[in-house]
């Protein structure tokens, strides 16, 4: 990839030194800005259409309701289909979808009905983007950067959102719906030529590719198998369940607390904006001087005292300054938290695991959304926002306690494994398939083994068995036999394929351990079905 000498390549920018990241993330800039400029004119017009709040509330769940249906099955198809072509795909989709929306808008023929359908059609779009937008970061970017990368990402949504409702609005009082869904229209054009332009390198196509069902049990197992994607998982919950209270309450806060309509909610919205992207700029430098951990209990401490200060009241000029603030304090967590789960995990699962995240991720903010709301009923805004303030800042102090992983392990793929010895072709869908490792382990260093057995028992489940256990031999309990449980053959054979260079370590940490000759001796065993019973011969009485 070219490089751009101009970008200092220690800064937070130096991801732009690579051509193709540098031009897909101008044009996912300005994609962004389409949607949320139609995202004002659908808002606008919804308005116009019916006074009733139901209807309102309607097309937002309808933009909402797809990223808690379809994030997971985006991740599984993210991973099995080429990345750049169902990027592209999408994006079509999405440009049908603002194309329909113009053509009834110019026509007069849009409804509600037909608004709430074009706009939960536009959720499955970003639904479907979503996860495989994030998965493409470290296929355009080395590892060194991508921390810088996803930093880049956030900072691009938003300018996104600091530019697209100012322009849709302009756009619309000057031109009218249809011309807006237009702009939209435009942008996807430009998305989609990037998407052309970038010519990412094509994987092989072979008998062992994933289909949907197995991709998605797999996605799965591995999120439940994988300690460190847990952490992550848990420290955003409990982050933004607890921070989502300033959102919930913001346009409360903006009309109650801070004396301002619905142009001063704006501005307060483009000041985090604005505070993201001084946040972005800033990031390099904090995480030069401070860990993942420390940075998300910055970030929480930061956005407790927001909602503290907000609840005093204070005027219009320093609450815009405090949301200045709360910006800087919000992409902290969101790149912290983002750059973390994308380090730990592996490529042929990055799209799954980044879904269930993003699951996560939208069902603490709409979850805590919702308790918060029900405190505010009972307790006001004034004491809701403290007691989230509280709440928050105590929740950041215990969870710093649980530490977030550090993400420098090497999951390249290690190919260590030789072929399994067989004696006749085997069919990939033949299974399941049993899988022995016989070890002879001196009893002095047994415990130890069996320790470092217990690890690398995470890694087999991880990577595709769902059944592992160790056994001793009754005669000569030196001998050790480890064996774990494959669905079929195609996915042992893929476990090879997914064995990482870090796990690999591992296992020749295990190794070591074995005293007898040779290296541990390997077995597969296939499930055997009884023969059928002979056309004419009765079974036995």
């Amino acid at each position: 990839m070219s490089e751009n000498p101009r970008v200092d390549s220690t800064s937070g920018f130096a991801p732009l030194r690579q051509k193709v990241f540098a031009v897909l993330w101008t044009a996912t800039i300005i994609g962004n800005i389409g949607s949320f400029i139609r995202d004002v004119a659908s808002a606008w017009l919804v308005a116009d259409l019916s006074n009733a709040p139901a209807a309102v509330a309607l097309v937002q769940a309808a933009a909402t309701l797809p990223i808690f249906l379809l994030a997971i099955p985006a991740g599984v198809l993210s991973d099995i289909l080429d990345r750049r072509k169902f990027l592209i795909a999408i994006q079509v989709l999405l440009g049908c979808v603002s194309l329909s929306l113009m053509a009834l808008s110019i026509s007069g023929w849009l409804s509600v009905g037909s608004l709430v359908a074009l706009t939960f059609l536009g959720g499955v779009g970003a639904a479907l983007m979503a996860p495989t937008w994030q998965a493409i970061v470290p296929e355009l970017v080395s590892r060194s950067d991508l921390k810088s990368a996803v930093a880049l990402n956030s900072l691009g949504i938003n300018i996104a959102r600091a530019i697209g409702p100012a322009l849709g609005g302009l756009i619309l009082a000057a031109f009218g719906a249809g011309v807006t869904y237009g702009a939209d229209v435009a942008s996807y054009v430009v998305v989609i030529a990037a998407l052309f332009w970038w010519r990412r390198p094509l994987g092989a196509d072979d008998a062992l590719s994933e289909r949907f069902a197995g991709a998605f049990r797999a996605g799965l197992r591995y999120a439940k198998a994988s300690r460190e994607l847990h952490v992550v998982l848990l420290r955003a919950a409990i982050f933004f369940a607890c921070a989502s209270a300033v959102w919930a309450l913001l346009p409360l806060v903006a009309r109650n607390l801070l004396g301002g309509g619905a142009g001063f909610y704006g501005i307060l919205l483009g000041a985090v904006g604005a505070g993201a992207i001084v946040g972005a700029v800033l990031l390099p430098r904090l995480r030069a001087r401070f860990d993942p951990d420390r940075l998300l209990l910055l970030s929480a401490v930061i956005t407790a005292l927001v909602m503290a200060a907000l609840a005093l009241g204070p005027p219009q000029a320093a609450g815009v300054a405090i949301l200045l603030v709360l910006g800087v304090a919000w992409i902290i967590a969101l790149t912290t938290l983002n750059g973390v789960a994308q380090a730990i995990l592996p490529n042929w699962v990055r799209g799954r695991a980044l879904a269930v995240y993003l699951t996560v991720f939208n069902g603490a903010m709409t979850a805590g959304s919702l308790g918060w709301g029900a405190v505010a009923e009972a307790a006001g805004i004034r004491g809701t926002l403290l007691i989230a303030a509280l709440v928050l800042a105590v929740a950041g102090f215990v969870m710093h306690r649980v530490r977030l992983p550090a993400g420098e392990a090497d999951l390249a793929p290690s190919n260590h494994w030789p072929e399994p010895l067989v004696a006749a072709p085997i069919d990939n869908d033949r299974g399941p398939v049993l899988i022995l490792i016989e070890y002879r382990v001196p009893a002095a260093q047994r415990d130890d083994f069996l320790r470092l057995a217990h690890a690398l028992s995470i890694e087999r489940r991880r990577d595709g068995a769902y059944g592992w256990g160790m056994t001793e031999d009754t005669a000569d309990p030196e001998k050790l036999v480890e064996w774990f449980m494959v669905s079929s053959w195609a996915e042992h054979l893929r476990q090879h394929r997914r064995v990482s260079k870090a796990d690999a370590d591992l296992q020749k940490e295990l190794a070591r351990f074995h005293s007898g000759q040779g290296e541990p001796v390997v077995r597969h065993f296939l499930h055997v079905e009884p023969p059928t019973q002979a056309p004419g011969r009765a079974g036995p009485a």
